[in-house]
């Protein structure tokens, strides 16, 4: 059984956390790159690793989204406290912040499936089976990212979870925003993911009360570990 390294970074700025998850991927793409001019006996397994966290309230915009799907300008933005940062990872725009888990795994790929789509599926799984057991069904609507609850209900359909991630030589970075006690009042000054027709929750509000972080993380860390068949340590 293979192993990742688990950290839970707790509150921390967003540029802080994106550099140090820039770290941990530059440094396992070196491994591996390292590791094509060694002879099999001398290559060096690399590392992955899970980090959890809490951001400050930000928007970020991915690569290929657009910025007019940020409704507030840069007044609004400093009167709201609330920071903007284009990424490099896939998707659009989305909002992070106090009551969220941000999840962000820094997986070579190469240890388990060479395929990001069915990495983000698992990943999708990890969250459907935790709010199972919080006895919230949710599920996915074809050809979008994302958990979604009532998804075959176009009425009713609203994402607890966005997706997006970064890979290069099957190395992945960034990853997923899971809204447990999540303000989604902060998802109305953007088009959530580009999509303008459906709705943002989060369990507080599907649970009608507040839900104890930790063990939404303790659930959340076991379906991750299950599923990728590994053990979490740290």
């Amino acid at each position: 059984m293979r192993t990742i390294h688990f950290q839970d970074l707790g509150p921390i700025d967003y540029a802080a956390a994106w550099d140090y998850q820039k770290e941990l991927f530059q440094a396992t793409i070196a491994r591996k790159t390292a590791n094509r001019d060694l002879a099999p006996e001398l290559q060096v397994t690399t590392e992955d690793h899970l980090l959890f966290c809490e951001h400050p309230h930000v928007y970020t915009l991915g690569k290929n989204g657009k910025s007019a799907h940020l409704l507030m300008n840069e007044d609004g933005l400093r009167d709201a406290g609330v920071q903007f940062f284009p990424i490099d990872r896939g998707g659009d725009i989305t909002y992070h912040g106090p009551g969220q888990i941000v999840g962000y795994p820094i997986f070579d790929l190469d240890h388990y499936f060479t395929d990001v789509h069915r990495f983000l599926r698992t990943l999708e799984e990890a969250v459907i089976g935790t709010l199972e057991a919080y006895k919230i069904k949710a599920g996915r609507i074809d050809g979008l990212t994302g958990v979604w609850l009532d998804g075959d209900d176009p009425a009713k359909a609203r994402k607890i979870c966005a997706f997006g991630i970064k890979a290069s030589r099957w190395v992945t970075m960034h990853g997923f925003a899971f809204n447990v006690n999540t303000d989604i009042s902060y998802f109305d000054h953007i088009v959530p993911c580009g999509i303008a027709d459906k709705g943002v929750t989060c369990m507080a509000k599907e649970l009608g009360g507040l839900i104890e972080m930790q063990g939404v993380k303790d659930r959340l860390k076991l379906e991750l570990a299950d599923l990728f068949d590994v053990e979490l340590v740290g």
